[in-house]
């Protein structure tokens, strides 16, 4: 009856159903479609996406990885990051419970029209990667004085 109980699967009757959504996801290469505005609960990593007058902020939590660890590209307003995060376990291991997520990932957010593919700068520092990805100038806001 209770099959899913200590042995290898997710946790819960709806574990498998979980199950079946990532290995979905990781066939289709994990697009979403994702815009700056939307984002989809569980994804991995989770993205922060925030806008001034200047530039757009992304910000990327994925601990444990290093910035060797991440392929990032910017075409036009497309964002695409990726990766792989390995976890070293013995072989002789048995898992009664595994939430923690490994293998390859891929994230795609659509950012603003406005924002210059030639003007971003990227670190990471404490599992977070930050990514600051200037606007063009001709389409910022600017202030008018009435005189």
């Amino acid at each position: 009856m209770f099959s899913y109980l200590g042995n290898n699967r997710e946790r819960g009757p709806f574990g498998e159903f979980d199950s079946l959504q990532r290995e979905m996801e990781q066939l289709f290469g994990g697009w979403s479609g994702d815009g700056i505005r939307s984002g989809r609960a569980g994804a991995y990593p989770p993205l922060n996406v925030g806008v001034t007058a200047e530039e757009v902020n992304v910000y990327v939590f994925a601990p444990g990885l290093t910035a060797a660890d991440f392929t990032l590209t910017l075409q036009k307003n497309l964002l695409t990051v990726a990766g792989a995060r390995k976890i070293d376990t013995p072989e002789y291991s048995t898992w009664y419970l595994r939430e923690r997520f490994e293998g390859d990932f891929r994230r795609v957010v659509t950012l603003p029209e406005d924002v210059d593919p030639d003007q971003v700068r990227a670190s990471y520092r404490d599992g977070v990667l930050h990514l600051a990805i200037k606007r063009r100038a001709a389409v910022r806001p600017r202030q008018i004085s009435v005189n």
